[in-house]
């Protein structure tokens, strides 16, 4: 989405677009599952558990960071990522919201 079409939209519409951005990847998925499961861990953690490369690996972690969906702390040398529960609660507060909305309307399109 070009930058001078996002201005059309709230501020919350271009929040969860950057979310639904971040998990339209498969490796970005399976990296949230990772991380749910496991709480916490290095990148190269994460590196073994996937079939990427450990720079490929970064920068899917860089993108969920960006968007709020993971944290990172230093630990030594080292980063160790984790679950950020904020960016997870707004990501379902939105679709519960949408569901709701759905519900509601008892849509009969189709």
């Amino acid at each position: 989405m070009g930058a001078s079409k996002t201005v059309h939209f709230t501020n919350k519409q271009n929040q969860i677009a950057e979310i639904a951005k971040a998990v339209g990847h498969p490796a970005r998925v399976a990296i949230l599952e990772y991380l749910a499961k496991v709480n916490a861990c290095v990148c190269g953690d994460i590196v073994n558990e996937l079939p990427l490369a450990q720079p490929t690996v970064s920068q899917h972690l860089k993108a969920l960071k960006q968007a709020g969906l993971i944290k990172g702390s230093i630990d030594g040398n080292a980063v160790c990522y984790c679950i950020d529960e904020k960016g997870i609660e707004q990501l379902q507060t939105y679709f519960s919201k949408l569901s709701l909305m759905i519900t509601e309307q008892k849509n009969t399109c189709c």
